[in-house]
């Protein structure tokens, strides 16, 4: 059974709820301090209205420096709905999302974004869940000259905007593998690069690795015109090493577009974008599509429980962390939805200067104790009460 999702979000629970007095209070605990409200263009906000998504706009300014001019930076963030049915032809399907998503890229340019990221595999429903090949496996596309990349590649040169498309990749020069991708798109027009899915979930209906195994393109950073920005994707998100080797590349702005359920992780969604812009000193955008993808073929989740034909329910409330810790509220848990925060990279160093994370980050100490638990025969450092146990096996 799908989950109800009742809840728009937790902001507006709050703001019900809780008396004025406290919800400041509240507010700073739960998110950090009190941001900026952006005030967007009244042609962007009718542009949502006429369309049916959300949109908001926070800002995320660094303190003034006296050697260094801000460094300004306006992305965007796009969660969205599959507009077809699963059962539409697979053309019709992508080029409806396709057509959804110019719209919002059109109010996201109005705004004056620089940088928009959207969903993981996002033109597409996300139908890892079925473990079928058939039709899903024709979703897939070239990350160089696809029809997905070409058509991104005419919106970043309109809009002399960097376009980050997350897709299901079909490698044709490697034996047509297929891949969990996410192109990079320079404001030129020009593919700048591509990055991969480092890890591979296995657990309930995420059955990814039926169709793509991990990357091995490692933790590339794409330097651009507004900063330099890397793609952490989906379940990437749960291995504080994988968040930690894109700052040591030198990332400024990590980008997470994801595919999660509520029944499965919510309770870790507002925690870990936010826990790796605080541990890396850098800024966080997580991204979650929203809605309930219905399937025409029943599967199981290898629980005992029934069959059933959709995934449950995907619940958006994306959002932007800084690293000074302060976070955005979530975009709706239900509606299409475009967030427009600007940052100042200057924040990054500022942060290492005041709680010298970099500093203090011991790299050398890690790195000797993970050569050691790689070898064949490692044993955990672990004492006991009568001294350490020996281990007697051969």
């Amino acid at each position: 059974m799908a989950e109800k999702a009742h809840i728009n979000s937790i902001e507006e629970c709050l703001e019900k709820h809780i008396p004025g007095g406290e919800l400041a209070d509240i507010k700073r605990i739960l998110y950090g301090k009190e941001l900026q409200n952006l005030d967007l263009p009244k042609s962007a906000l009718k542009l949502a209205l006429d369309n049916d998504f959300e949109i908001r706009g926070y800002g995320m300014p660094a303190t003034p420096e006296e050697m260094r001019p801000p460094r300004i930076v306006r992305v965007g963030v796009i969660q969205n709905q599959i507009v077809l049915p699963t059962s539409a032809p697979i053309v019709s399907q992508r080029n409806a999302l396709h057509c959804r998503i110019e719209q919002m890229v059109d109010a996201a340019s109005i705004c004056g974004v620089n940088v928009i990221c959207f969903q993981e595999a996002w033109t597409m429903p996300f139908a890892f869940c079925t473990r079928e090949k058939m039709p899903w496996c024709e979703f897939a596309e070239s990350a160089e000259n696809g029809p997905t990349t070409c058509f991104c590649q005419e919106l970043a040169k309109k809009y002399n905007m960097v376009i980050i498309s997350p897709i299901l990749e079909r490698d044709e020069m490697k034996g047509d593998v297929l891949w969990n991708t996410a192109v990079v798109i320079s404001n030129t027009g020009q593919v700048l690069g591509k990055t991969r899915k480092n890890h591979i979930p296995r657990v309930g209906d995420f059955n990814e690795s039926t169709y793509y195994m991990e990357s091995t393109l490692g933790h590339p950073v794409f330097n651009t015109q507004w900063g330099k920005i890397a793609v952490n994707i989906c379940y990437g998100r749960h291995h504080p090493q994988n968040w930690m080797m894109y700052g040591i590349n030198g990332a400024e702005i990590v980008f997470n577009p994801s595919a999660t359920v509520g029944a499965l992780s919510e309770p870790l969604w507002g925690i870990e974008a936010r826990n790796a812009a605080i541990a890396n000193s850098y800024f966080t955008c997580a991204i979650n599509r929203v809605g309930t993808e219905h399937f025409p073929n029943e599967f199981t989740s290898g629980d005992g429980k029934p069959a059933h034909k959709d995934f449950g329910h995907f619940f958006g409330s994306s959002y932007v962390a800084a690293p000074d810790g302060s976070r955005t509220p979530g975009l709706s848990r239900n509606r299409d939805g475009l967030l427009v925060v600007e940052l100042d990279l200057n924040m990054c160093r500022q942060v290492r200067d005041k709680w010298g994370f970099r500093m203090t980050q011991r790299l050398e100490l890690y790195a000797e104790s993970l050569n050691q638990a790689v070898q064949l025969d490692f044993r955990p450092q672990v004492v006991n009460e009568n001294g350490p146990k020996q281990n007697t096996t051969k």
